[in-house]
């Protein structure tokens, strides 16, 4: 197994580090764009450019050219539901998403405000669409920004800093110990399902926030 890893960290190493780095960008601003995110895996590249970072430079601007993709492609949203929102949501692709979603991110936003733009960066569907519900609302654009700002550090922190520290640890770890590429794949293994989990939680607690018989406006 450690060669295994070793093998698939330096086939990630041996692609130019300014291409991955920009490659990681433009994923996660598709995967944050309206819509795109719900068939754009974006998070994956993130976490496959990561687990080639050498050093603290590149992990540094790996994470910085991230959450700059990430603000852009919020930003694209918001921009799009401010020009042409309705539009979109009447548009077969609109249609598509399905009205239900398309009232449960206005119904979220009404009630929760600032943190349904926070939270939404780690809720399926609700990620893609708040942006744009953001801009059809009349937020204005330095409120969303300030609220998404914080969200798309903390989500590429943990996808760039986990994965990358064990990879740039994973060397000197697997000549010490045999079975490092199992804790190393253990590591990215309990990453994902700890996401995961993380979003399920967030999902079911703010359920009441987007159905009828939830709370009225925060």
């Amino acid at each position: 197994m450690n060669d295994f890893v070793l093998w698939a960290i330096e086939l990630v190493q041996s692609v130019d580090p300014v291409l991955r780095t920009v490659l990681a960008g433009i994923a996660i601003i598709l995967e944050t764009s309206i819509l795109i995110g719900l068939v754009v895996p974006g998070d994956t590249v993130v976490l496959v450019a990561s687990i080639g970072v050498s050093g603290w430079v590149e992990g540094v601007v790996l994470g910085a050219v991230v959450i700059v993709g990430a603000l852009i492609g919020e930003s694209i949203g918001f921009w799009l539901g401010r020009w042409i929102g309705p539009h979109i949501r009447t548009s077969w692709l609109g249609r598509r998403i399905g009205e239900t979603h398309w009232v449960r991110s206005e119904r979220y936003l009404r009630r929760r405000g600032g943190i349904a733009i926070f939270l939404s960066r780690f809720l399926p569907v609700l990620h893609s669409l708040v942006p744009l519900t953001v801009g059809m609302s009349g937020f204005a654009y330095r409120r969303f920004l300030a609220w998404t700002f914080p969200a798309c550090v903390l989500w590429t922190s943990i996808y760039v800093g986990v994965a990358s520290v064990m990879a740039g640890n994973f060397k000197e770890l697997s000549q010490t110990v045999h079975y490092a590429g199992y804790v190393f794949v253990g590591v990215i293994v309990l990453l994902l399902i700890a996401v995961l989990v993380a979003k399920k939680v967030i999902a079911k607690r703010e359920e009441r926030h987007m159905t009828e018989e939830g709370p009225h406006d925060a």
